[in-house]
């Protein structure tokens, strides 16, 4: 794919809504998530969870809502049905966007939810917390209910959402083919003089062109900025010979894609090539590594194993990776497990991971490739593709 030669406007005419739409989370998934999760509950002690606002609750309970100093929270105990605790003024939007019925105890602005919530946990001896949970949400909870005793929700809720389902490694996947097609048309667009800021303008439209709700984050980069893992701030123009690096993503029903390109704008330097070529070598060894029952960190060490044959390093000293080799993706775009020294979890079917053990030469220039596996039953599987070479994406 040639780098340049086009324009937004003509690249964006060529977009048209995706066509093939993975299909949305179903009630009956949603209702085996709940078995599932109240299986780890047993296993733990824990007689009920509670998942607040969030990611989790999205998971759980199909409600998009963020976090907010409201206490809005499901309350699932282990043997009865979940409970919702919730403004009474939301109940309107709560009930649109809940997957299914729940006892909804609702609060007025000036009455204190936590009570409410200490009531309709009944006998509850031990209860399981959202690791999300504002610790200030916390203390006033441990306030309300002295007796009940608190822990980490974290084995329960993590355990579920790090193995993906079929059904949400085909949301991951359209969103990441999506995000693949508007690195393509962005490459395509660049000429000197191009800001960070009209490339940014220009991939957050093909991302809804596409039928994204925009781009959830983007990083546009060029030349010395390269060298600085998110970016500095301020616009840059871009000149000939420069290295380009975009990370951007969007989601689908949640679901996040990311993905990083690196890629030459011009003739770049034999050592930028070199480390370009050396940056390829580190997340091939990594994707090598992931293979079933496998510690995350392993994954970790295998790619920095490639740049410590060549020099570089050893563990995050520069030049060399200055962060994790990978994170785990789904309904957040970080999230348990982690491909990082110090993560046991062994790899299992569904879970999903960046792969970006990015190369930083201080203060000259940086190279991230960052594609994402999951784990099947015969081992990793790339969502996306490598990038090919220095000066092409496909």
């Amino acid at each position: 794919m040639i780098i340049g030669g086009s324009t937004a406007e003509t690249e964006l005419a060529a977009l048209v809504p995706w066509a093939d739409h993975a299909p949305a989370i179903t009630l009956a998934e949603r209702r085996d998530r709940l078995a599932r999760v109240r299986e780890r509950m047993e296993a733990m002690g824990a007689q009920a969870l509670l998942v607040n606002a969030g990611m989790s609750l999205r998971y759980f309970a199909g409600v998009p809502w963020g976090a907010t100093e409201r206490l809005v929270a499901m309350l699932l105990p282990l043997h009865s049905e979940p409970i919702m605790i919730c403004p009474r003024f939301e109940l309107g939007s709560l009930t649109a966007d809940m997957a299914y019925d729940a006892d909804m105890r609702l609060w007025e602005e000036d009455e204190d939810p936590f009570a409410l919530l200490a009531d309709a946990l009944g006998g509850v001896s031990t209860l399981a917390i959202d690791p999300a949970l504002p610790f200030q949400m916390a203390e006033r909870l441990r306030r309300a209910a002295p007796n009940v005793t608190l822990v980490d929700g974290a084995p329960a809720i993590d355990g579920c959402r790090m193995r993906k389902s079929p059904a949400e490694i085909a949301l991951m996947q359209q969103a990441k083919n999506m995000t693949l097609a508007v690195h393509h048309a962005a490459a395509r667009i660049l000429a000197p003089g191009i800001t960070t800021g009209a490339v940014k303008r220009f991939i957050d439209q093909a991302h809804r062109a596409l039928g994204a709700a925009g781009s959830s984050f983007c990083i546009v980069q060029f030349g010395h900025a390269t060298a600085f893992p998110h970016g500095l701030p301020g616009e840059q123009a871009l000149k000939e010979g420069q290295l380009v690096l975009i990370d951007t993503g969007c989601t689908v029903e949640g679901y996040h894609s990311d993905i990083t390109r690196t890629y030459a704008f011009g003739r770049v330097s034999d050592e930028e090539q070199a480390i370009w070529s050396l940056e390829k070598e580190a997340q091939a060894a990594a994707f090598a590594a992931a293979q079933l029952g496998v510690p995350c960190e392993q994954v970790d060490a295998a790619a920095r194993m490639v740049l410590e044959r060549a020099g570089l390093g050893p563990d995050y000293r520069l030049p060399g990776l200055p962060h994790r080799t990978g994170h785990g993706i789904g309904l957040s775009i970080h999230e348990p497990a982690y491909l990082v020294r110090g993560d046991r979890t062994p790899l299992d079917v569904g879970m999903c991971f960046s792969n970006e053990p990015m190369i930083v030469v201080p203060d000259r220039f940086g190279i991230r490739l960052e594609d994402h596996f999951y784990m099947a039953e015969s081992g990793p599987r790339w969502f996306t593709e490598p990038q090919k070479a220095i000066d092409r994406l496909s």
